[in-house]
C-alpha cells in the first residue's frame, strides 16, 4: 500500500511538472536564470565595492577622529581665551569711561561708526 501511495504522488507530481512546463517556455526561463544571475554577479560586485569603502571609511575616520579631537580642544581653549579677554576689555572700557567721560563717543555716534557685525552669541 506504501508503495502504491508513493507512486501515485510521484504521478502526480510530474503530471503538475509538465503542467507548469507547458505555461512557461524553456527560452523564457533560461532567459529569466541569466538575467538573474547578471543581476546576482553585480550585487556581489556592488557588495564587495561596498564593503571596500566601509572599510576605507572606517580607517580615514580613526586616522581623523584624534585631529579632529585636538583641534576642538584647541577651539574650546581658545573661545574661553577670547571670553576672558573680552571681558577684560569690557572692564577696562568701563573703567575708562568711568574716569574719561569722552573718550568714547555715545551710542549715536557710536552706530555710525562701528558697522561690524556682533559677533558674540547670546547665552
Amino acid at each position: 500500500m506504501a508503495n502504491a501511495e508513493s507512486e501515485s504522488i510521484r504521478t502526480a507530481s510530474e503530471e503538475i511538472l509538465t503542467s507548469f512546463k507547458t505555461l512557461i517556455d524553456s527560452h523564457d526561463s533560461e532567459s529569466l536564470k541569466q538575467s538573474q544571475h547578471l543581476i546576482l554577479g553585480r550585487l556581489q560586485d556592488s557588495n564587495a565595492v561596498l564593503s571596500h569603502f566601509n572599510e576605507y571609511s572606517g580607517n580615514c575616520f580613526v586616522a581623523v577622529s584624534a585631529d579632529f579631537a585636538r583641534n576642538t580642544r584647541l577651539l574650546r581653549s581658545m573661545k574661553s581665551d577670547l571670553d576672558y579677554i573680552f571681558q577684560k576689555l569690557r572692564s577696562l572700557k568701563a573703567k575708562l569711561l568711568s574716569a574719561y567721560p569722552d573718550a568714547f563717543p555715545d551710542d549715536s555716534t557710536m552706530d555710525a561708526l562701528d558697522q561690524r557685525p556682533d559677533l558674540e552669541l547670546p547665552r
